[in-house]
């Protein structure tokens, strides 16, 4: 739905250490709740009639966590959480939303209006370009850093929300890295990758003779993290049989070995991550609510690489770094590249494209670009001050001099996609959806960047 903000200030920041945001609140104006107020002041807000929502409605049609309305930014947004009754913007039922001032919304039987006022809200960013191994200098991420930098020293619990390849175990071994508790050991388990009847042992351990195949006493991950940080990833898929035990291990922070009647004291600060959303999984009865809001004291969203484009060309320069093991400034043609590409695999998809970029020796990465250590030198250096005595063999013939700089840098990345895709046809045999594979984009992608530089395939010729 479209939004209407024209004339709004959006989007100030002051000092580098805040950004303006609207004021808003969500006023009930239709429901057993009629006159509640809520007033957004951390840009984001829950709905529903669980405990934990920031606006908790005693409507019985509303779902525990039905809906969140969230202040970017560019605007408001509002994303239905897997209700049971679905969510409505102006008789409309959304999934994903852009709301605008005075918007009615309805949930179950209980309609609020967003209103937007005159006294702008802050949320604090912080001042820096990366966070342990998580780099990025984009609004989006100063405002997660702005987080974690103040739950970072404390034992608070973290859920880590965010896409596949988003970062999320950078960002959990960064507040590990940065907490009174670095010295000790970061444990991770990833919920997903262990047998449902091996996940308990794993969690707590055993003693001898507990199962078959238990010949001795063994820790589990919450005393191998003793002292340290435990970190569960993709939690959405413990099993819903787990949880309970997991909730009073959480709770009164002991653990019991399964065989075992003695129960342990653990000292352990606990993170976890999900790329699912667990509201959903509250509303569809696949997740304990009460483990979810014991999980989420403090919530970090992760934004995707298509929300924070800003970082691509920082990112790249670190990749590139980790794999020339050398500083180098990414090629202007590799820049192009990478700012138009959609990125579903988020940052995790850009490190295995300059990764593979570098291990190929691609014309945009080839060794001849790439400065020899221990002394890095830059294109310019290599050329001189006064100017080249000669290109290197066959440069001269690449470059078109003949052309404007605009023009020449579009013939030189159209040289290049169309260098890049022979050689990647070569290198597979003229297989296709191999060739795909390995570019990192689907089939029909490439077909159509085949057929727009004249190149044809084995494939076209039998057809």
């Amino acid at each position: 739905m479209p939004s209407e903000f024209e004339g709004l200030p959006t989007r100030v920041i002051a000092k580098d250490q805040a950004l303006q945001l609207l004021s808003v609140e969500l006023v009930v104006i239709d429901g057993p709740d009629r006159g509640t107020r809520l007033r957004i002041s951390q840009g984001a807000a829950r709905i529903g009639t669980g405990p934990a929502s920031h606006l908790a409605l005693g409507d019985p049609t509303v779902s525990r966590l039905h809906c969140e309305v969230t202040v970017q930014p560019d605007g408001i947004t509002l994303r239905d959480r897997g209700s049971t009754n679905g969510t409505f913007v102006d008789g409309v039922r959304v999934r994903d939303a852009d709301l605008s001032a005075g918007a009615m919304v309805r949930v179950g039987a209980t309609t609020f209006r967003v209103e937007v006022g005159d006294e702008p809200a802050f949320v604090d960013l912080s001042s820096r370009v990366g966070f342990g191994e998580v780099v990025g200098g984009s609004v989006e991420m100063r405002r997660v850093y702005a987080i974690m930098e103040k739950v970072a020293p404390t034992d608070a619990t973290v859920l880590i929300h965010g896409e596949t390849g988003t970062g999320k175990e950078l960002v959990a071994r960064a507040l590990h890295d940065a907490s009174r508790r670095a010295e000790g050991a970061f444990v991770a388990i990833d919920c997903g990758a262990i047998p449902e009847n091996l996940i308990e042992s794993e969690l707590f351990g055993h003693v001898r003779g507990a199962f078959s195949g238990a010949v001795a006493d063994r820790k589990g991950v919450f005393e191998e993290a003793e002292g340290g940080t435990l970190f569960f990833d993709e939690i959405g898929e413990l099993p819903i049989t787990l949880q309970p035990k997991l909730l009073r291990a959480l709770e009164s922070r002991q653990i019991r070995r399964v065989g075992s009647n003695a129960a342990r004291p653990v000292d352990v600060r606990v993170l976890a991550a999900t790329n699912r959303s667990l509201a959903r999984s509250v509303n569809d009865g696949s997740f304990r609510e009460d483990l979810y809001y014991r999980l989420a004291v403090i919530e970090v969203e992760l934004p995707p690489l298509r929300a924070r484009r800003d970082d691509i060309p920082l990112l790249a320069e670190h990749f590139l770094e980790r794999f020339t093991g050398s500083p180098m400034q990414a090629p202007p043609e590799l820049l192009s590249t990478l700012l138009t590409r959609a990125w579903p695999g988020n940052v995790r998809e850009l490190r295995n494209f300059i990764e593979r970029t570098v291990s190929l020796g691609l014309p945009a990465i080839s060794p001849s670009r790439l400065p020899p250590p221990p002394q890095p030198m830059s294109l310019l250096t290599a050329l001189g001050p006064r100017g080249p005595a000669s290109l290197p063999a066959g440069l001269g013939a690449l470059v078109p001099v003949n052309l404007p700089l605009k023009e020449a840098r579009h013939a030189w990345t159209e040289q290049f996609e169309s260098v890049y895709v022979r050689a990647l046809l070569e290198k597979t045999g003229a297989n296709v959806t191999r060739a795909a594979e390995l570019a990192g984009v689907n089939r029909r992608f490439l077909q159509r960047m085949m057929a727009r530089l004249g190149i044809r395939s084995t494939d076209d010729e039998k057809s």
